[in-house]
């Protein structure tokens, strides 16, 4: 009874699917792309490498093409000039980031300025990248972290290299891109040092991996919006576990810096990006406060 049940809610599913992505082709003048499956769309089509195989699909319908992912309508710009029209022509039309999971669970309900939605709130992060945060004065503050941190990788690869075997070039990469910004960001080289007493070293790099393959993955609740619930690949959890091990990191960080903040008292001075973004939260003229989610998901 139970599979019959969910064999008809199924086939409904499908019908409705179906006729919902007809009527809204009929409705609009979309461009061409492969014909879509039910439920599925395209997703047979995109490979590991989404962006080769709608590479190859543009040299057959062109550089500007429609395709269904999932119950997701995707229009796919392949040239420079269906760039420009997107991204600077009519880029109000197309400014909004869509609302996947990504963003509700890790980055505090979508409070980071990638997946904040269009609005007084995304202005004013995006101002305050370009003015403050990546402001060409920050980055010349922060030109000795730079420096020592290349310095630093050249030592460790000439010591490696001096035992005469191969040396993994991408992991020492890896490791300075990760020292860099996490003294520019939170003051202090997390991975390398272990420098809090709430995450090994080891956990802060498998943090940074599994933040890295989780945004680079498709899940597929995202594109087939009721399949959410089931969880199928586990997305959904893996994300959940390490928001909240990035939680209890990050309140760790803004406790410390809050903490250096009231013991300096009228001495102190901003050295990184957590303390210039726990000012600007107290800036009286700012539209829109960032608070303490907001700044956590700007870190991240």
């Amino acid at each position: 009874m139970e599979l019959s049940f969910l064999a008809i809610a199924l086939a409904a599913m499908v019908f409705v699917t179906t006729v919902l992505r007809f009527r809204q082709n009929r409705k609009y003048s979309l461009p061409p792309g492969p014909r879509p499956w039910p439920v599925i769309g395209s997703l047979n089509l995109l490979g590991p490498l989404t962006y080769r195989s709608l590479h190859e699909l543009s040299l057959r319908y062109g550089p500007l093409m429609s395709v269904w992912v999932g119950s997701v309508r995707v229009v796919v710009g392949s040239s420079a000039d269906a760039a420009r029209m997107l991204l600077k022509s009519n880029d109000e039309a197309f400014i909004d980031r869509p609302r996947l999971n990504i963003g509700r669970y890790l980055f505090y309900n979508y409070s980071d300025m990638f997946w904040a939605p269009y609005g007084a709130y995304w202005r004013q992060a995006r101002k305050l990248w370009h003015t403050e945060l990546l402001s060409e004065r920050q980055l010349k503050l922060h030109e000795h972290v730079r420096r020592e941190e290349v310095k630093a990788m050249l030592r460790d690869l000439h010591a490696a290299s001096s035992m005469g075997r191969a040396v993994a070039f991408r992991d020492h990469l890896l490791m300075l891109n990760l020292n860099v910004v996490s003294r520019m960001v939170m003051g202090k080289k997390y991975v390398a040092e272990g420098g809090s007493s709430v995450t090994t070293p080891e956990e802060f790099r498998w943090m940074i991996v599994e933040l890295f393959v989780l945004t680079g993955s498709l899940n597929i609740g995202d594109v087939i919006p009721w399949l959410n619930p089931l969880d199928l690949q586990g997305y959904i959890g893996r994300t959940k576990r390490l928001s909240r091990m990035m939680d209890r990191f990050l309140e760790h960080v803004l406790d410390e810096h809050i903490e250096r903040r009231r013991r300096e008292g009228d001495g102190f001075v901003a050295k990184d990006m957590v303390d210039l973004l726990l000012q600007l939260d107290e800036d009286p003229d700012m539209e829109v406060r960032i608070q303490r989610d907001g700044i956590k998901a700007f870190i991240l």
